[in-house]
């Protein structure tokens, strides 16, 4: 009996190490120099750990400096905005292009930036020229940073979004080069291209973002895809 609960207690250190380590990685606590994975590159199409890799932009300017560079993204430091009531951020950027797509954005997390620009390079455009034979020029976007509340959820009401910290932006069109628009809230229940496109590049960003919401998931979401890196995960 007493070997059975040695073993039990030594079962269950373990699992919180895990736990620990898991979480530290999460929530981006590892600095990029104690960490067992290269730094996340927007040169290279992302291979295994993405996640952790993105996580570690979190606390780490200067990090997030060296790799949100051209011509992946336009990208320039902005100046943190203390947290107050829940909103907020720090180690935040604007740009102008990202992925070879104009995007115009004021405030957003390193973190989501880098996400966003590796989505649009290496899924976006490829989707867009498989199915088009053309490139997005532009992307249409609804915000980042936003402070209010999780919007169309009875269970999270009162809970910040990720908007509140400059952690999460909303997708609502494309315009390709040859000037062809795709609408979000028009195309996505196409039988066509448009439809097909869309469907395919909303199922292929759950790799790069812990949530990411669409007209399938809520009414709220008819119109646009809400695309963030919190610590919640969604693919809906």
């Amino acid at each position: 009996m007493r070997n059975y609960f040695r073993r039990f207690l030594q079962l269950l250190l373990v699992i919180l190490c895990s736990a620990a380590v898991f979480g530290a990685f999460w929530f981006g606590l590892i600095p990029q120099r104690f960490s067992p994975f290269a730094p996340v590159s927007l040169e290279h199409e992302p291979g295994w750990f993405l996640d952790p890799k993105l996580a570690a932009l979190r606390r780490d300017p200067q990090l997030c400096q060296s790799v949100l560079k051209a011509p992946n993204i336009d990208a320039v430091p902005v100046d943190d905005q203390p947290m107050k009531d829940g909103c907020g951020w720090s180690n935040a950027v604007r740009f102008n292009q990202s992925g070879g797509a104009r995007l115009g954005v004021s405030n957003l997390s390193c973190e989501t930036s880098a996400a966003i620009t590796l989505w649009i390079k290496y899924e976006v455009q490829r989707v867009a020229e498989e199915l088009f034979k053309s490139r997005v020029k532009s992307i249409e976007d609804m915000g980042t940073y936003d402070c209010r509340n999780i919007i169309g959820s009875k269970v999270w009401k009162n809970v910040k979004s990720q908007h509140a910290t400059a952690n999460a932006i909303d997708i609502a069109g494309f315009t390709l080069d040859d000037g062809h628009k795709i609408s979000v809230l028009r195309d996505w229940n196409s039988k066509g291209p448009e439809g097909e496109f869309l469907r395919k590049i909303k199922a292929r960003s759950c790799g790069y973002f812990r949530v990411s919401l669409g007209p399938d998931f809520n009414p709220e979401h008819k119109n646009h895809f809400h695309l963030d890196r919190g610590p919640m995960w969604t693919c809906g």
